[in-house]
């Protein structure tokens, strides 16, 4: 026990005559030359130079939206304006058309859009579509960006890198990547119908980068992104994306009409009482009315009819388009859509105890 308490104090003597005099002494260590930090430069024709030109590229087209709401006191007098959101979009064409998500804008009386280099404009409203959550703004100034390319109307492959663009929680202009996870997402809509054919990536999107694009390798746009899901509302790696087929079908129309119409029936159906049928083990499209004088009533087509106890008589139920079979309102406007307004579809019905063909036009959706 001695022996161990003198050489503890010995040691703690040695201890701290060397802590109080190494500030006056002087230090006679030998200094190791330290190695400069390597810095590594991506290779040229690598993936990661490849990554870094192609942000370079398409930075530029590529803008931040903040939206406002008018606040109005006595009498309906706008009293302020209220920030109501934060999305991206991009630059459209040489007319100053601006594509972002219809939920970016939705609500909103004023957007502000703004460009990679500070530059701010404030933007009209040009059109919306809820259907697919898309939006054409226009912006006016001189030397705006160019428009990013168009990929093909095709799906990607799953696997295939992509890249996304955008202002995550305010954060401008940040570039994340990853791959397409799968194809043909249904993903929910506006109005009791789904967004379908949605693309899905694990490139990391949150809020504000809505609205932005999702580029393949070749930096063309081949979907908008537009959701995540996540409890949190954080990027969880599951990301959506409006493939670029609809955006092709979609803006062209906003911008030269202010709404989408996609092809139609020229009949008027429920969303409602097709997914109560739908529920109650009906396969098919219930039709709700046939406008008289159209070609749907000019075929005998029957409407489902409101009985006085309240119970519903189906009348002629859709079965299928073109021999494809449809179950819900949503295969039936899938269907429709990838048609051409003015093109005549065989449309098979079902009135409860047989099935039979008629030969319909498409008209645009009123």
């Amino acid at each position: 026990m001695l022996t161990v308490t003198v050489a503890a104090l010995v040691l703690g003597l040695g201890i701290g005559l060397g802590l109080g005099l190494s500030g006056f002494l002087p230090d006679r260590r030998i200094a190791t030359p330290v190695a400069p930090l390597a810095v590594s430069v991506a290779p040229e024709g690598s993936e990661e130079a490849a990554t870094i030109a192609l942000f370079r590229n398409a930075r530029d087209s590529v803008v931040s939206i903040a939206t406002s709401a008018a606040r109005r006191g006595l009498f309906g007098m706008v009293t302020a304006e209220v920030p109501l959101g934060a999305g991206s979009g991009f630059i459209w064409d040489g007319n100053g058309h601006v594509v972002t998500n219809a939920h970016v804008i939705r609500g909103a009386t004023a957007a502000v859009v703004t460009l990679a280099d500070g530059r701010s404009f404030d933007a009209r409203l040009v059109g919306r579509d809820e259907r697919h959550d898309l939006a054409v703004l226009r912006i006016r100034g001189s030397d705006l960006p160019p428009p990013l390319p168009l990929a093909p109307p095709e799906p990607p492959e799953v696997g295939a890198r992509v890249l996304a663009i955008g202002n995550p929680f305010g954060l401008d202009w940040t570039l994340t990547t990853g791959i397409v996870s799968a194809l043909d997402r249904e993903i929910p809509g506006r109005g009791g119908t789904s967004i379908r054919g949605v693309i899905q990536t694990d490139a990391a999107i949150n809020p504000g980068n809505s609205g932005g694009p999702l580029l393949d390798s070749a930096g063309r746009i081949i979907g908008v992104n537009t959701a995540i899901y996540s409890p949190s509302g954080g990027s969880a790696g599951i990301g959506f994306a409006v493939p670029v087929a609809a955006v092709q079908r979609v803006v062209p129309q906003l911008i030269r009409t202010g709404r989408y119409s996609p092809p139609s029936l020229g009949l008027v159906f429920d969303p409602r009482l097709n997914a109560l049928a739908n529920r109650q083990g009906l396969a098919g499209v219930v039709v709700l009315d046939v406008p008289s004088g159209s070609a749907a009533a000019q075929a005998g087509i029957e409407p489902a009819e409101i009985l006085r106890d309240g119970r519903i008589r189906t009348g002629d139920v859709i079965v299928a388009v073109e021999g494809a079979r449809v179950e819900t309102l949503d295969d039936l406007l899938a269907a429709l859509e990838a048609r051409e307004i003015g093109q005549t579809v065989r449309v098979t019905l079902w009135d409860g105890a047989r099935e039979r063909d008629v030969a319909l036009p498409l008209v645009a959706e009123g």
